[in-house]
């Protein structure tokens, strides 16, 4: 019989546990949430202060029999769930369950799943912290109120089915407003002037940028503008002016928190939210490591903290000094400034021991688990190195009356550049180019002169990446809830994903004016935001949470009474296709289930026939001469087959190169390698191929 009883929510995490812990210990897996709301009814009684009425999920009956018989056995229980809100919460259904004394010191945490870190934990329990259970059910209660009393109303008036959620409406709104903003935006006009110079003698050139005239700056709006300048430089003579030389430093950036590693590993890995989320999360609970063992590689994943120990701050410093010597330490402590109300008593996400290297274990991980967690560590280690170094010059030229500047740098020290880069959403290239030594009163060679038309751009798409920026940066949710918004706005067909960018449906525009008209406040940014700073005041125990639900509820019914008598019945029209129903004649149109959309009979419910919607890659089969569709896989990554499957079974996980190949007339394929594009005939007995042009170059 064991002793002590250690009961966490995952069984992978209870695995890399029960490696540290000795035979008097016996660790089991809750496997998530125990008990919950019922899912038929609201399960809130409104009369009694919102009392929820908790029920066993459906299927745990078999795991809580054996946590019971477990409980009975043992002489101590620990409960070890994730330290978060829901952490809380699950340990305390738990406690519930196993009649646990409220009084007892039976809650243990931990940010990182190592040894050390385990056993220290097991050295301190403390009663459950009820201002954090209390901050999750109140969330889950507000949620429940707002989408057990709304999504009927859209049943009833719009489409059966659709449902609204408190925090996943905001986000809605936060795509369909960027898509209004693009349909109204009118694009301005302008124009540059790049001056093409070089020194006398001298081979090389270099830009200017028309600037103004003397120091004041000139927008050039129209091309008689343009011309009007270019006219009165034609005879002037390029002459330089002031020259500035600085040292300019770039400090390193944060280590991750949450939101940050999501949208980093969107940007570089390619990877979904909802993917770095469970990846992340592989990393944190426990890999089997050769030479080391299973332990947890990275700490606590859903975290809004940049704080660092002081433990590993030394290490990362000794790690640093060793291997790339102490010019690459920064000179002071980098101390990284969390947003206000963050959850302090958690860390930054880091990996558990710096010295683990991510090449040293590669062997040991999956593809997708070395790249998220070579790009946490890479971060982490950056974070404490010195800053780079640049040199930088800028120089003004004079043309007559008008001012040309021409700016350069080269990097005199790499410091932190050496390990990582950050990434940023809608990047351009930064100009580095090296400016020849040049002197006052030096005149230069006119090359060219080259103006350029060009046209303001509306605000971008939402990206994964850029919505989860926008929820941080806006106090929308918090770490644990941004990838389940960003899946749950496309689940329910609000929201399309298409080239990476995050477009709303005609569903998601008809439902986002419904809610902005009758449930303003919903929708509306600053009271969400509000609405988590009260969360967080209930989780620091300063607010109570049946105060704050009553507040909202005395507001949200009168709202909902108004939107049953405003809105009348409104009809979602169905997008209609080319595409002939063979059992009736009829144009199929496009519908929305709960993989996706798909092709139906107008006719249903005389005429049944469904098709899954395919995506014409507009290119031939090279076997059979087909038409070829983008298809997905089970796991949802797409792929090129043809029409005639199973009968011809020519596939390929490259994209159409959108040229043929010289060779044999097949359409070619593209992929890239690094930095360049790789060609290749789709003819599999065809062996032409080329390298293409630079990544970066690419549209």
């Amino acid at each position: 019989m064991a002793e002590k009883l250690v009961i966490v929510e995952s069984p992978a995490k209870a695995n890399t546990i029960s490696k540290f812990l000795g035979k008097g210990y016996k660790i089991v897996a809750s496997v998530g949430h125990v008990r919950d709301l019922p899912k038929s009814q609201i399960g809130i009684d409104i009369e009694k202060q919102f009392e929820p009425k908790y029920i066993t999920i459906r299927g745990k009956g078999e795991i809580i029999a054996k946590l019971k018989k477990e409980a009975k056995n043992a002489k101590k229980i620990y409960l070890a769930t994730d330290p978060d809100r829901e952490g809380e919460a699950i340990s305390w259904h738990l406690a519930h369950l196993l009649k646990l004394d409220s009084e007892e010191e039976c809650r243990i945490t931990f940010n990182e799943i190592t040894k050390n870190a385990v056993k220290n934990a097991l050295k301190s329990p403390r009663k459950i912290d009820m201002s954090l259970v209390n901050a999750q059910q109140a969330r889950r209660i507000l949620d429940r109120i707002v989408g057990y009393k709304i999504s009927p109303l859209l049943w009833k008036k719009v489409k059966k089915g659709l449902s609204a959620g408190r925090v996943q409406s905001v986000a809605t709104r936060l795509i369909c407003d960027r898509e209004e903003e693009i349909e109204n935006f009118v694009p301005d006009e302008y124009w540059s002037i790049t001056a093409e110079l070089k020194k006398e003698k001298d081979k090389t050139t270099f830009n200017a940028k028309f600037y103004g005239a003397g120091k004041k700056k000139i927008e050039l709006k129209n091309e008689e503008e343009v011309n009007k300048v270019l006219d009165e430089i034609k005879k002037e003579k390029f002459v330089v002016g002031k020259i500035k030389k600085a040292e300019k430093k770039k400090s390193p950036v944060a280590p991750f928190i949450t939101s940050t590693m999501q949208q980093d590993a969107s940007r570089k890995l390619g990877f979904t939210s909802k993917k770095t989320m469970i990846v992340a999360q592989q990393l944190y609970e426990g890999i089997d490591i050769k030479g080391i063992g299973t332990t947890g590689l990275i700490t606590y994943i859903r975290t809004d903290s940049t704080r660092i120990s002081d433990e590993a701050l030394e290490q990362t410093k000794s790690y640093i000094e060793k291997k790339y010597g102490k010019e690459y330490l920064s000179n002071e402590k980098r101390v990284y400034k969390s947003k206000s109300k963050a959850q302090d008593a958690h860390e930054c996400i880091r990996p558990t021991d710096v010295n683990v290297q991510p090449d040293d274990i590669k062997d040991s991980l999956s593809r997708d688990q070395y790249r998220l967690y070579k790009l946490i560590w890479e971060r982490f280690v950056a974070s404490q190195m010195a800053s780079a170094i640049y040199d930088t010059v800028s120089v003004d030229i004079n043309a007559g009356e008008y001012l040309f500047k021409g700016r350069g740098s080269t990097i005199k020290f790499k410091g932190f550049l050496v390990l990582y880069q950050e990434s940023q959403d809608n990047e351009e290239e930064e100009e580095n180019a090296i400016l020849p030594e040049l002197s006052e009163g030096e005149v230069l060679e006119k090359k060219n002169i080259i103006p350029k038309q060009h046209f303001t751009q509306p605000p971008p798409r939402y990206t994964e990446a850029t919505l989860v920026k926008a929820l941080e940066e806006r106090g929308i949710g918090r770490p644990s809830t941004y990838a389940p918004i960003i899946s749950t706005i496309q689940s329910r067909g609000y929201v399309v994903k298409e080239s990476k960018v995050l477009l709303p449906t005609e569903l998601g525009k008809i439902v986002n004016d419904i809610m902005k008209t009758c449930f303003p406040e919903i929708v509306d940014i600053e009271f969400t935001v509000q609405m988590e700073k009260k969360l967080d005041d209930i989780e620091e125990g300063d607010k109570e949470w049946v105060e704050i639900i009553q507040n909202f509820y005395n507001q949200f019914v009168p709202m909902l009474k108004e939107a049953e008598e405003k809105i009348g019945n409104i009809e979602v029209p169905d997008e209609v296709t080319d595409e002939i129903c063979e059992k009736c004649g009829r144009n199929m149109v496009i519908k929305m289930g709960r993989y996706g959309k798909f092709l139906a009979c107008p006719g249903f419910p005389e005429c049944r026939n469904a098709k899954p919607l395919l995506e014409d890659a507009g290119v031939t089969c090279p076997k059979c001469k087909g038409k070829v569709y983008v298809k997905k896989t089970k796991k949802g990554k797409k792929y090129l087959g043809c029409e005639n499957n199973p009968k011809c079974d020519f596939m390929t996980w490259e994209k159409p190169a959108g040229e043929n190949c010289p060779k044999c007339g097949n359409f070619l394929t593209k992929k890239y390698s690094g930095k360049k594009a790789q060609f290749k005939c789709s003819n599999e007995e065809c062996d032409f191929t080329k390298v293409g042009e630079d990544k970066n170059k690419k549209e």
